[in-house]
């Protein structure tokens, strides 16, 4: 991958549907505005091309630990999206309520023979 959650893209992959994880370490005491962050997240998502639904989960032995998972019609509108500046600007404000950088991998729906 190049740069953080960017998924390359080639002829044969641009039209699978992806799942998008991120994973996020939120601050002591954060969790609420972590919770307005993601809504506001969410919201902006369902404004995207390509964007089909997500969901949050919060870790069970450590609720500060939140996994969003996404899935984008193709990695190209995850990428367009990931890019954008609203994303950047949400990400900013995510990057002061929490424990180092947010990770974010994606994976494909299915398992491609080449």
């Amino acid at each position: 991958m190049g740069k953080t959650g960017e998924i390359p893209l080639n002829d044969k992959e641009e039209t699978m549907t992806i799942k998008v994880i991120i994973r996020r370490k939120i601050k002591e005491g954060s969790l609420g505005q972590a919770a307005r962050l993601l809504i506001q997240a969410r919201q902006n998502a369902m404004t995207e091309t390509g964007y089909i639904s997500s969901e949050t989960l919060s870790g069970c032995v450590d609720p500060n630990e939140i996994l969003v998972l996404a899935m984008w019609q193709r990695k190209e509108d995850w990428n367009r999206y990931r890019e954008s500046d609203l994303r950047k600007e949400l990400e900013a404000r995510f990057a002061e309520i929490t424990e180092g950088p947010s990770q974010t991998i994606a994976y494909e729906l299915g398992i491609q023979d080449s």
